[in-house]
């Protein structure tokens, strides 16, 4: 039986219009070490700030690097307000309907995460349970640490109770490591079923809006 839904964030429950990574890109870029799309690849779903240290190249310029990535990404939700993807707030009441609790996990930190949450007028105790940012653990995905803090917040003491779902091969790599029992792939994000499915998840779905049925809810 599940007990506690995992959902990443930008373009798992989110659709943000990739600003992400195009921030993410153009951040890179003009610190003079441009990567191509499959180095970004790479790190989608990743901590931020792990990012852009394996980007550049440059660990020392990472602080300076994240503000100016913060400050872009701000600018852009300003002008694209991100929404829910299709059915994401109708899953989200049906599993907490039935019992089920439901945090987010997210490579930003918190600079980018409350702004983001307050504009989608989602809080804790309201549409979700916890919220657990990279920044807040020892280290991002693909490690479990995000899972394992979202576990302690919400009381669920046993993966084989917990579903993961995310957008990203380091999604799935991370509910692996965390031995959820269920690891879904959704195809909203930027990553290919191909890509996704190459993770051996449990599930690929169409998207957040088919976990209830999944569980039968």
């Amino acid at each position: 039986m599940i007990s506690l839904a995992v959902l990443d964030i930008a373009g798992t429950t989110v659709d943000e219009k990739n600003a992400v990574y195009d921030v993410l890109a153009a951040v890179v870029a003009d610190h003079g070490t441009p990567a191509d799309d499959a180095a970004l690849r790479r790190w989608m779903g990743a901590d931020k700030r792990e990012a852009l240290a394996a980007l550049t190249g440059d660990p020392a310029a990472v602080e300076e690097l994240h503000a100016d990535f913060v400050d872009r990404l701000h600018e852009t939700y300003a002008t694209m307000r991100p929404a829910p993807l299709p059915g994401v707030p109708e899953a989200l009441a049906a599993l907490r309907a039935a019992g089920i609790r439901v945090a987010l996990t997210t490579g930003f930190d918190r600079q980018v995460t409350d702004p983001l949450l307050a504009a989608l007028r989602w809080s804790v105790g309201g549409e979700i349970d916890a919220v657990v940012c990279a920044s807040e653990v020892a280290a991002g995905r693909p490690t479990p640490h995000m899972i394992h803090r979202a576990m302690e917040l919400t009381g669920v003491t046993a993966p084989a109770q917990v579903l993961v779902a995310g957008d990203t091969a380091l999604d799935v790599r991370a509910g692996h490591a965390a031995s959820a029992g269920i690891v879904a792939a959704v195809l909203t994000g930027a990553q290919t079923r191909v890509e996704l499915a190459a993770e051996k998840p449990t599930h690929v779905l169409d998207g957040v809006a088919d976990i209830p049925t999944l569980l039968g809810l």
